[in-house]
């Protein structure tokens, strides 16, 4: 008995020892200073314990897989009694400023550089900023409405849920030709990679190149460098000239090419700068190189053949083991085939409104987008707009553009000629045939709005995956999408 009394006299000793040490040793951690959380690069999977702009190991700027590595947004909990707010979609606000003259509330929403955004503690959700918007860019929500955007499926180099179908730039939701830089170099760099190995592995098909790039903007440019430098083979594909969505935008406009903060990770020279001189250097880059770019190339169609995928164009077909997307979110535009109409002065979208102040603008098309774009150009101090269509009346109009447009013709801030034809875009002037007799149109740029085919019917037919985003809210206020359009 004296025996077993010792030893768990000795038990209970020793356990309180063990607490004590524990506790000395808890109280020894708090007071150290704990490592940093680490997470990896979604690209290389390298370990970082701080945050750096760029990964150390592969080099890339950690800001560009925001959009990708972002959280698939759940369902949104509405809570009546929340406070409502508005909510603005930055990838369909051009800048026009007319929310801001329509909100009663002071501050509640302001310019920041090119966008409108809401202070949501001014914000009282009247909704006069909704019917103002002439682009149907804003919403009112309650509860944890979050900034929100639809955009496909990538994972770290920018590959979709189809195997060997790439998408960069402004289709894949990031609009910033910095970003689009990025993305092509990222992309074409992990083409490589797997044509490598490919041919390592002796798979190598006759007539079937490594990749082929639909698109010359910036994203397929620096996507275009990175393959012919590594020598793969590759087909860089262009429905229109070179740089064809830059090439479009209005004369000297300045194409601001960060986020300040995000590092140049591709070889295209990019910088604060006009578009006239961002294509000169680009030109000279394609001339230095050789890199081929085909351009004239409206691509039709593409299908999946076996391991292969099949581009059918105007001229041909080409095959090629992989493809990258850098294509707009606009598609192919409806074009007026009219003499001029290759002008600089002609665009087919407005980047941003107030690169018309001033200025006499010829919107073409009765749609809602023509409507819209007339509407918001309209809004700029000095801007004199015509507006014309072919049709006797407006239809298929959303009911807020019906009245907004019908009260700017009254008001006279929009001049419409119905039952009219573009017969001749010249530098100055417009000759429209409006009703059987030919009339001279005063105007400095001519934006056609007459439809086209949308990007978004390609990635269907591929069977892209599409997801929705859930995005932080930027500083300032909240705005939905990718930033600006450049």
């Amino acid at each position: 008995m004296s025996t077993l009394l010792t030893a768990a006299g000795l038990g209970a000793v020793t356990l309180l020892a063990v607490r004590r040490h524990l506790r000395r040793v808890g109280r020894d951690d708090a007071t150290k200073p704990r490592p940093a959380p680490t997470k990896a690069c979604p690209r290389c999977g390298a370990s970082l314990s701080a945050t750096p702009d760029a990964c150390p190991r592969c080099g890339v700027p950690l800001q560009l897989f925001e959009l990708v590595s972002a959280p698939v947004a759940a369902a949104e909990l509405v809570d009546d009694d929340a406070p409502p707010r508005a909510l603005i979609r930055a990838d369909l606000c051009v800048g026009c400023g007319v929310c801001v003259s329509a909100c009663p509330e002071p501050n509640a929403l302001s310019m920041r550089g090119k966008l409108a955004v809401v202070d949501p503690a001014s914000c009282k959700g009247h909704g006069e900023c909704i019917a103002a918007c002439p682009l149907g860019a804003i919403t009112v929500a309650r509860g944890n409405a979050a900034n929100r955007v639809v955009v496909p499926q990538l994972d770290a180099n920018f590959e979709t849920s189809v195997p060997g179908l790439y998408i960069v730039g402004e289709l894949g939701g990031r609009a910033l030709i910095k970003n689009a830089v990025n993305e092509g170099r990222v992309a074409a760099e992990h083409v490589v990679k797997v044509a490598g190995r490919r041919r390592a592995g002796g798979q190598q098909d006759a007539g079937v190149a490594d990749v082929a790039i639909i698109g010359s903007g910036p994203s397929g440019l620096s996507a275009g460098l990175v393959a012919h430098r590594a020598g793969i083979d590759y087909v860089l594909l262009e429905q229109g000239t070179l740089a064809e969505t830059v090439r479009k935008y209005p004369r000297h406009k300045v194409l601001f090419a960060e986020p300040l903060t995000m590092p140049l990770y591709g070889d295209l020279w990019v910088s604060d700068a006009s578009k006239e001189s961002l294509l000169a250097v680009w030109e000279s880059v394609i001339a230095r190189t050789g890199l081929r770019v085909h351009t004239g190339q409206q691509v039709r169609q593409i299908a999946r053949d076996g391991s292969a995928f099949v581009i059918t164009t105007a001229d041909g077909t080409h095959r090629a083991r992989a493809v990258v997307l850098a294509l707009g979110r606009r598609g192919t535009p409806r074009r007026l085939d009219v003499p001029g109409e290759d002008l600089p002065t002609v665009v087919y979208d407005v980047a941003e409104m107030a690169d018309f102040v001033g200025r006499r603008v010829l919107v073409v098309g009765g749609g809602d987008s023509a409507i819209e774009s007339a509407l918001g150009l309209a809004n700029q101090s000095g801007t004199t707009v015509t507006l014309s269509y072919r049709g006797d009346a407006f239809a298929r109009l959303k009911d807020r553009n019906r009245a907004r447009i019908d009260g700017a013709i009254a008001d006279g801030r929009v001049t419409a000629l119905m039952r009219s034809q573009v017969r001749e875009i010249r530098p100055d002037v417009a000759v429209i045939d409006v009703a059987g007799t030919t009339r001279i149109v005063p105007c400095d740029d001519v934006v056609v709005r007459i439809g086209g085919e949308p990007a978004t019917a390609l990635l269907q037919q591929l069977g892209v995956r599409m997801v929705t985003k859930e995005l932080a809210p930027p500083a300032g206020g909240d705005r939905v999408g990718s930033g600006d359009a450049a």
